[in-house]
């Protein structure tokens, strides 16, 4: 049977807009069973706090779980490497960090190109971290520590969580500044470095406020500068880094990714969703008690910061002549 020409142009375009009305649809239920929040790292660290966070409030709005799964190792490259491999369909996102934009250089070889294969969906905050020394160095502030460091050169230990990690670049960063030589000692992770430095054995560290700012409360270390471009509302009287290294800047940040070919509808609402999150003055009191930022923002914004620190990091890598483990 021959259908009539407008019956057919009709039918034509009804089919043609299936697959978007099957998209908007699937986007309106999402989620229908629980999340996965692939997290790089070990439970209770920055980037894991931050998760655990986010993914509460978005188990509340979005009426399924967000489930918190941690797969360490490798320096972060297990966990990304199983998010890239995930079905693009929003069950299985990622908490997207500093070691996402240093990986890219500092390992030769990795099964992934995160910029390719990683759909940017949100940023969530940013976290600066804090120059702490043991209270036996004799620097109060930045000038006086460079000023130790270049009358005792190669004899100030810098412990970090391990190499290539945000705090250690961020050293290095400093180091190539301000024109010293501090030996770096890395760790298996911020919770081994920080005992060591609060008995000595090490002088200096980089380190974030989420693990610090407990001991600067107490006395146990002394802060000198904040690493990030405006001081820090948890400790309004420590100065910026950048005040004396004019151009320093270093931070840890945190966001949201997912598989790449996610369909948008989808990242859109998770995107929406975290910037209502950000918004919230109990979530943003939470993130603030641990000295973060939020970071409102749209996919693209999220996808710049990335890129831009991949950039960044990039070339302290290779200046630095850093190599993985």
């Amino acid at each position: 049977m021959k259908l009539p020409r407008r019956t057919f142009l009709h039918l034509a375009a009804g089919a043609a807009a299936l697959p978007a009305i099957s998209r908007v649809a699937r986007a309106q239920t999402y989620p229908t069973r629980p999340v996965r929040l692939i997290v790089t790292v070990s439970a209770g660290s920055a980037p894991d706090i931050i998760a655990r966070l986010i993914g509460e409030w978005l188990s509340e709005r979005l009426g399924n779980p967000f489930v918190i799964e941690n797969r360490s190792g490798g320096g972060g490259n297990i966990g990304t490497e199983a998010v890239v491999r995930a079905s693009p369909d929003g069950y299985t996102v990622l908490m997207v960090g500093p070691s996402s934009a240093i990986n890219a250089t500092l390992y030769d070889k990795l099964n992934y190109n995160f910029i390719r294969d990683i759909a940017p969906v949100a940023s969530i905050a940013r976290q600066p971290l804090v120059i702490v020394v043991h209270p036996s160095v004799q620097a109060n502030t930045v000038p006086e520590l460079i000023a130790y460091a270049k009358a005792n050169p190669g004899k100030i230990n810098m412990a970090s969580g391990g190499n290539g990690t945000a705090p250690h670049l961020a050293g290095e960063l400093f180091k190539m500044m301000a024109g010293v030589d501090m030996v770096h000692v890395p760790y298996r992770g911020a919770g081994l470095a920080l005992p060591d430095l609060l008995g000595g054995q090490v002088q200096v560290m980089l380190a974030s406020t989420t693990a610090s700012i407990e001991y600067i409360k107490s006395g146990k270390l002394r802060p000198l500068a904040v690493t990030t471009s405006t001081r820090l509302e948890v400790l309004p009287d420590l100065p910026t880094v950048g005040q004396f290294l004019p151009g320093y800047e270093a931070s840890g940040w945190f966001g949201i990714g997912a598989p790449k070919n996610t369909p948008s509808e989808i990242i859109d609402k998770l995107n929406k969703e975290i910037n209502a999150g950000l918004a919230d003055p109990k979530v943003k009191a939470r993130l603030g008690h641990f000295g973060c930022t939020v970071l409102p923002g749209s996919p693209a914004d999220f996808g710049r910061r990335i890129a831009d620190e991949t950039e960044k990091w990039g070339k302290v890598i290779r200046t630095a002549g850093i190599k993985a483990d």
